[in-house]
């Protein structure tokens, strides 16, 4: 009889199967590689360093109609992304084990898109008549705390993370949501007026779908902007959220109540399964403080819609095609310049790596990731940690106590390289092949289970913030670790077979970057053991902040588009942290090379400290829409690509002298050193 069934799900299988596109071998991208051929020297270097240094790739790489930037990064995706396609493809047809199978059945549920026009709107229907029997405003946040367990948001967010102040343990921490729209400033400036309308209609169109007439789809689209926007006025701004001593605060469990009337706090937690709370650690307490008079400014039928509006938005990426393309044609195309969608596999595999990330990263690193590639890493950063040392002892402007202080927290620092020690069990969590919305409720529950679990316990000082595939590194300050997944490790940013200069320029660069960020503006402020704690005097003290104020300044005078200027708070961090590590691994490239002269070749008609700088620039390579450089400048606390591929080089005191005789000008900024 079991060989029956086995047979009969295998028939299923085979026939849904026979539904789904192979990924073809034409779709592999060109592996991305750093390459002389890519300079342009029509560009003076001194003048524009990053066209110098990647211009002909510019012009041969224009964005895709897919995407609304390309870039050194997006490359490497692409690579990684044709990779794990074939291996969910694969565990799709012939699944080896558990988590093979699951893999494959995920990847079945996205493909099908047939199953998923056929299923319509029934995979929200059931949070849609849970809103409709909502009979009062108290039971909004508890509603609330339902629907966060599936990952429909709303006005606020919950996560469990490292306690900024006591970092061995898991800490509850709340924080301000509820906008579909980037940040605050969307709901207000004037530039955004269009933006606005369009979103109505966006919302207009979604209701329509689901089924209201023109006219009360409209008004709805009103009401949810009308709440959105009194959300976002007690909204903090993208610069203020970077500031982690004013998001942390916290208070007793018992307290809540009394500091903050009409939360509904214990029936928020009671839904998401959370009891036995000490404390929590809220980021925002002054929009939690107007959270209750603004439910009680709008009526529970407005709530409602907006309510609707969230489950909906939430669920559109995963619903049916005329769905998924209005979500789409708004927030990629009108915010962002996107042309296109990504192709269906492509979508796969970005949703796969999201929710069951460690399960397909575990097979990406045994059948990619080479242990030479860790080796030299591991290598690479010994050198850089050798000069970050020797670079706090001779720093003119501190003092002695800050740097004994600063050295031993560096003495505690540590890298993880290309995997984690162990992996997420996804065993638990129940994937089908026909319930794509159902499988990513699963994910949703199974992940905020996993953290609502570790509340009040130590923290795991293995598990990672990233999987393996990724093609990006990180600083956690409250770990004091940096972590490089096995997806980055490869060219452009790393490449064995490159030489030592390049990949001192590309990868020795980002991880000194990394390290950096233990040391700027944010990162400073965490002690060796990861707690928000002010260890500096305040002569030091004031002294950084002086120097970092150099770096608002000039970032905030580089205009990225016409009238609109790089954000030189909101970058401070990421900035210093370039600036840092441009300059930490230049020098240890000039260790590297005195100690081993044989290394100090010319090739290709440059010399290593050149190619050094241009391994730097080459990693920013980008080509971007203007409305994604916009929405970036606006939001992300990185500068825009090719600002990170010309200022760090432009204010270091080698990189005028490494470029004499191939340039006529000088250089227009600065000497800007802080690490």
């Amino acid at each position: 009889m079991k060989r029956l069934i086995e047979i009969q799900l295998s028939g299923i299988m085979a026939s849904r199967l026979d539904r789904i596109p192979v990924i073809s071998e034409k779709e592999k991208p060109e592996k991305p590689v750093f390459s002389i051929d890519y300079l342009d020297k029509s560009y003076d270097p001194m003048d524009d360093f990053s066209m110098y240094s990647y211009g002909k790739w510019a012009r041969s790489h224009p964005v895709p109609e897919d995407k609304y930037v390309y870039d050194a990064s997006t490359e490497l995706m692409e690579w990684n992304n044709f990779i794990l396609g074939k291996i969910l493809e694969s565990c799709a047809q012939n699944s080896q084990n558990h988590a093979e199978r699951a893999l494959g059945d995920f990847y079945i549920s996205i493909m099908d898109v047939d199953e998923i026009e056929k299923n319509g709107f029934k995979p929200v229907s059931r949070f849609m008549e849970i809103i409709d029997r909502i009979d009062s405003k108290n039971n909004i946040i508890e509603t609330l705390g339902e629907f966060n367990t599936m990952g429909i948001s709303g006005l606020f967010s919950f996560d469990s993370m490292p306690d900024e102040k006591n970092s061995s343990v898991y800490a509850c921490y709340l924080n301000q949501d509820g906008l579909s729209l980037p940040n605050r400033d969307y709901y207000f400036d004037d530039s955004f007026k269009e933006i606005r309308a369009q979103y109505i209609n966006h919302i207009k169109n979604m209701f329509i779908l689901y089924g209201f007439d023109d006219k009360t789809s409209e008004n709805m689209g009103n009401t949810v902007l009308k709440i959105e926007t009194s959300l976002a006025l007690k909204s903090r701004s993208p610069v203020e959220l970077r500031d982690p001593d004013k998001n942390y605060n916290r208070f007793q469990f018992n307290d809540i109540e009394k500091e903050f009337p009409g939360l509904h706090h214990r029936e928020y937690f009671s839904k998401i399964g959370l009891t036995g709370l000490d404390y929590i650690i809220i980021g925002q307490p002054e929009f939690f403080h107007e959270l209750n008079p603004v439910i009680q400014q709008y009526t529970l039928d407005d709530w409602k819609i907006y309510m609707k509006w969230n489950v909906l938005n939430s669920a559109a990426p995963f619903l049916f095609r005329d769905v998924e393309m209005e979500h789409f044609d708004f927030f990629q195309r009108k915010l962002l310049g996107q042309q296109l969608p990504a192709k269906r596999w492509k979508k796969a595999v970005s949703i796969i790596d999201s929710f069951m990330g460690e399960a397909l990263g575990k097979i990406y690193v045994e059948q990619q990731f080479g242990e030479d590639s860790k080796r030299r890493m591991d290598e690479m950063i010994e050198d850089l940690k050798e000069v970050f040392i020797e670079r706090i002892n001779n720093l003119s402007w501190m003092g002695r106590e800050t740097k004994e202080k600063a050295l031993e927290k560096f003495s505690k620092f540590r890298a993880k390289v290309g995997y984690p020690s162990k992996y997420i069990d996804y065993s638990s969590i129940k994937i089908s092949q026909d319930r794509l919305f159902e499988n990513i409720i699963n994910c949703n529950k199974f992940e905020l289970e996993r953290e609502t679990k570790r509340i009040g316990k130590p923290v795991d000082k293995e598990l990672w913030e990233m999987t393996p595939p990724t093609v990006n590194a990180y600083f956690s300050p409250t770990d004091n670790e940096i972590v490089f997944p096995a997806g980055i490790l490869q060219p452009p940013f790393f490449d064995p077979e490159m030489d030592d200069a390049v990949n001192y320029g590309a990868t020795g660069a980002t991880i000194a970057h990394e390290i950096s960020h233990g040391f700027d503006d944010e990162g400073r402020k965490y002690d060796l053991n990861g707690n928000l704690n002010d260890w500096w005097t305040p002569e030091d003290d004031k002294a950084f902040t002086e120097k970092a104020q150099s770096v608002v300044d000039l970032y905030n005078s580089i205009e990225a588009l016409p009238g609109i200027h790089v954000n030189g708070p909101l970058t401070l961090g990421e900035n210093i942290a370039d600036i840092g590590g441009v300059s930490i691994a230049f020098e240890a490239l000039e260790r590297r090379l005195k100690k081993n002269p044989e290394l100090r070749k010319v090739i290709d008609g440059y010399t290593p400290e050149q190619r050094f700088f241009m391994g730097w620039a080459q990693s920013w390579r980008t080509t971007v829409k203007d409305e994604a450089l916009k929405w970036q400048i606006l939001n992300d606390v990185h500068s825009p690509e090719k600002i990170r591929a010309e200022i760090p080089a432009y204010v270091n005191p080698n990189f005028q002298h490494t470029f004499t005789g191939l340039s006529n000008n000088n250089l227009k900024y600065r000497e800007i050193i802080i690490w």
